[in-house]
């Protein structure tokens, strides 16, 4: 019985042992996961969990030690201060690194605390170009910007839809105001005429007034830059007051969630999202079914796929430098090269936009998304 309990003793030292090897690698995933963006927030935090999970399944050994991989998924509610809240939650804690943030406007100002920090954040979903305008080395995109988004749209417009003029209505935040202004000025190129440009808030739900104004002009193209909370009902009324226009907008619209708000009033829709569709994304089918299985098919959004490779790109750059240590593993982020499931070969430019990324146009069909175009960004 000595020999037994004596052996027993030894086990459970040794396993204490190994239990004290063990590192906890912790990745903070912000977005809005309340509110009218909670689809989208609970889609991007869904990729990082199936990543999370992915990763404890490999037993990854990094410095020597067992890696257990945590998430810390908080809500920022779509609001730039809450964003900057978390931001220092997740420096004060000491997170090893960030997926996030969902919006353009959250992910400006919680850039500059990462930064500070020395913690590296990827977003998966925010497009605003001047979010990488701001120099830091610790922010890197893994999806192409509103350039790209608001340019291929307006030359959509003009070479597919024959276009002739158009009319321009934006939330105000850095996403909205940001991927209409580009659209605008490519559609002046183009040679499109501007008929007119209003504003609202990411709050609004009547745009009666606004429509109105802009019926009386008769466009050929309606451009809302915001997201597809605003524009679901924002098509309703477009179908309720009559206007022949078709609709157009960026990734923030073009989602599943779309078509339910607005019904077939969606049918109108041309929309844009910075990657290719899931069908051609190297690993795209496997994933999804995945996905599905873990989360149901109807939780499936746009960016998951994108803050599932964030996540596993931080991950493989941890493996590369043999360090969870933020200081010691960001320089091999830029230059990772990893073959993810939304493109072979990810890696960044200086600035931390994906280099050589691809654009999706795609249109609603009685509620299913199709897509109508795949481009190549130079």
């Amino acid at each position: 019985m000595k020999l037994k309990y004596a052996l027993l003793g030894l086990s459970l030292a040794i396993g204490t042992a190994y239990a004290a090897d063990d590192v906890t690698v912790t990745i903070g995933s912000a977005a809005p996961m309340s509110g009218p963006q909670a689809s989208f927030g609970q889609d991007n935090t869904n990729g990082v969990r199936m990543a999370i999970n992915d990763l404890n399944k490999q037993n990854i050994v990094i410095g020597g030690k067992k890696v257990i991989w945590k998430i810390d998924a908080q809500d920022d509610q779509a609001d730039p201060k809450q964003a900057t809240t978390i931001a220092q939650k997740f420096v004060d804690e000491k997170v090893n690194g960030v997926v996030g943030h969902l919006n353009s406007g959250c992910t400006y100002p919680a850039s500059r605390i990462y930064n500070n920090a020395g913690i590296p954040d990827i977003t998966p979903s925010s497009t605003d170009p001047k979010i990488a305008e701001q120099g830091f080395k610790t922010f890197f995109r893994i999806i192409a910007n509103d350039n790209a988004l608001g340019a291929g749209l307006a030359n959509y417009a003009k070479t597919e839809l024959k276009a002739k003029t158009v009319a321009v209505i934006d939330d105000r935040t850095a996403y909205g105001q940001g991927v209409a202004d580009v659209f605008s000025k490519t559609a002046k190129k183009d040679g499109l005429k501007v008929l007119d440009h209003e504003f609202t808030n990411d709050k609004a739900t009547d745009f009666s007034a606004i429509l109105t104004k802009i019926k009386s002009m008769n466009p050929d193209v309606i451009f809302y830059g915001g997201m597809y909370s605003q524009a679901g009902p924002m098509l309703r009324q477009i179908q309720q007051l009559g206007i022949k226009a078709k609709f157009m907008g960026g990734d923030g619209i073009c989602a599943p969630e779309l078509a339910k708000l607005a019904g077939d009033a969606a049918n109108i829709t041309i929309c844009a999202e910075g990657g290719s569709p899931i069908s051609q994304m190297p690993g795209g089918d496997a994933w999804k079914k995945r996905y599905d299985a873990e989360f149901g098919a109807s939780a499936f959004q746009i960016y998951s796929p994108y803050s599932y490779d964030g996540t596993m790109v931080l991950a493989h750059a941890m493996m590369k430098a043999n360090s969870v240590d933020p200081a010691k593993y960001l320089p091999f982020v830029e230059k990772i090269d990893y073959n993810g499931v939304t493109k072979k070969d990810i890696h960044f430019e200086a600035n931390g936009n994906l280099a050589a990324p691809t654009i999706t146009l795609s249109t609603f069909d009685n509620g299913v998304k199709k897509v109508v175009a795949v481009e190549s960004v130079k």
